[in-house]
């Protein structure tokens, strides 16, 4: 979460802040009498003194909300901004159950269980009925989870070494999303980052296995990147690993972020073996609020066996009445997305899945040819693995970049990210546009006419508008 600080109001006149505040609120907001109590808008950086009306407080909030973009025309985010009615309701009915007092409500921890199964099941597991797994708020606490898992079963390893001597790495891509970095801050483990080079914008097998050692807690690989929608080659990377082993004795394990592609994979890529079937994968995330097509926020947490899971990070508590076995960095927290995920479970299949999931590929490969067919753009990806494409200006441009492109479409309510790679990319800056369930091919159609329409006015400038691309950017994850 961002961290903001409080409010300094001590450079505004005490009138001047009165007078605001009486204008702030719409007279007709006074339900029965349009005056009574409309004089003075409550505080916003302190409590206000007393209540309101709920419907003055609703509208209040609703007007302020009003200045958000809107979520759908969003082509940034990869998480959900559309679902059914059906479940909307279903969400709603559950709101108020904590997904922690699985004995007060053992239907909601029954479906939770039911949902791990069918991952278990859907990611090829040797034996679905003995891999373990759990909810979570979100990939980022999926990955946490499976990277305390990878640190305690080599501290364990490396008990006559640890923490004295041994200062313990995990292997990955320089592209992976920040929750790794998080990780490796939080629980004081080296990252060892894999950078771009020319045109490969993900992790190297070869070059992750050569950063490997002796400390190496695991290797991440991303099915999915959040950088330009491609896969990892997580078989190839399991393949060196595996050869690294026959050199050395070395013995890493795999953690698949399959915060996006576990949803894709398993229904487009059938042949794409990249889950439980290869022996390595020890662990897999996914994100039930992406592609799994669930309002934010959950996840999901999956390990081969329990003996992939070390035994003392599950907590088991007495809590209101029962034996409670717990794996996760927070407490409390709603059920309702739990439900909502078993909900789109049952509601698609697998044939619904493959159907919703091929829709948005399909749209997202037909945008990316007819940008590249406008002029001016050169695609990185094609969004035919993630439902997701970058792109650049072409080479020989001198008259806008990226940033004027971004900066443009959202002046038409669209936003779309403009940002430069990392090392040792960092002088391509490129767009990307995320293509969801619910983005239409009529939204992609009139994506299409926004960016024709501001394409002449790019054209015509003398040269980007902003030097300093720190400045310019508007994308910060």
């Amino acid at each position: 979460m961002p961290l903001h600080r409080g409010a300094d109001l001590t450079g505004m006149p005490e009138a001047e802040r009165a007078e605001r505040q009486r204008l702030s609120i719409n007279p007709f907001y006074g339900e029965a009498d349009p005056i009574s109590g409309m004089t003075s808008a409550p505080p916003v950086h302190r409590l206000p003194d007393g209540p309101i009306p709920p419907a003055v407080a609703y509208q209040l909030v609703h007007d302020e909300l009003m200045l958000d973009g809107n979520s759908r025309l969003n082509l940034a985010t990869f998480v959900s901004t559309w679902m059914e009615p059906q479940a909307t309701t279903l969400l709603s009915e559950c709101r108020d159950k904590n997904m922690i007092d699985k004995d007060e409500y053992p239907r909601t921890a029954e479906l939770e269980r039911r949902c791990v199964a069918m991952l278990a099941d859907l990611w090829n597991a040797p034996d679905p009925a003995a891999a373990v797994g759990c909810s979570t708020t979100g990939s980022s606490e999926a990955c946490m989870l499976a990277g305390i898992a990878l640190k305690r079963r080599w501290t364990k390893r490396n008990a006559g070494r640890y923490p004295a001597t041994a200062r313990p790495n995990l292997v990955m891509g320089i592209n992976v999303q920040v929750c790794w970095d998080k990780f490796c801050n939080f629980w004081e483990v080296e990252p060892r980052q894999v950078p771009m080079d020319g045109e490969r914008f993900h992790l190297d097998p070869r070059a992750a296995a050569d950063l490997c050692d002796e400390n190496t807690i695991g290797v991440v690989a991303v099915l999915g990147s959040t950088f330009d929608g491609s896969y990892e080659p997580v078989g190839e990377v399991c393949a060196a690993l595996d050869a690294l082993q026959e050199r050395t004795g070395l013995d890493i394990p795999v953690h698949v972020d399959g915060a996006s592609g576990a949803m894709i994979a398993p229904f487009l890529d059938e042949e794409l073996v990249w889950d439980f079937r290869l022996p390595r994968v020890s662990s897999i995330n996914t994100s039930g609020h992406k592609y799994g097509l669930v309002y934010p926020g959950v996840g999901w947490a999956l390990w081969r066996s329990a003996a992939e899971l070390p035994e003392d990070l599950v907590f088991r508590v007495n809590y209101l009445g029962g034996d409670m076995p717990t794996f996760a960095l927070n407490f409390s927290r709603p059920g309702a997305q739990v439900v909502a995920q078993y909900y789109t479970f049952l509601r698609l299949g697998r044939d619904g899945y493959r159907a919703v999931q091929q829709t948005a590929r399909d749209i997202a490969t037909k945008l990316a040819g007819e940008i590249e067919g406008l002029g001016g753009f050169r695609l990185l990806t094609r969004g035919d693995q993630l439902p997701v494409f970058a792109f650049t200006t072409a080479p020989g441009n001198e008259n806008f970049d990226v940033y004027d492109v971004s900066a443009r479409l959202r002046q038409h309510g669209w936003l779309v990210p403009a940002y430069a790679f990392p090392a040792n990319r960092q002088d391509l800056c490129v767009l990307r546009i995320v293509c969801r369930n619910g983005f239409s091919a009529d939204l992609a159609a009139l994506l299409m006419d926004d960016l024709d329409q501001i394409l002449p006015a790019l054209r015509a400038q003398p040269h980007p508008s902003v030097r300093d691309k720190s400045l310019a950017t508007a994308f910060h994850h």
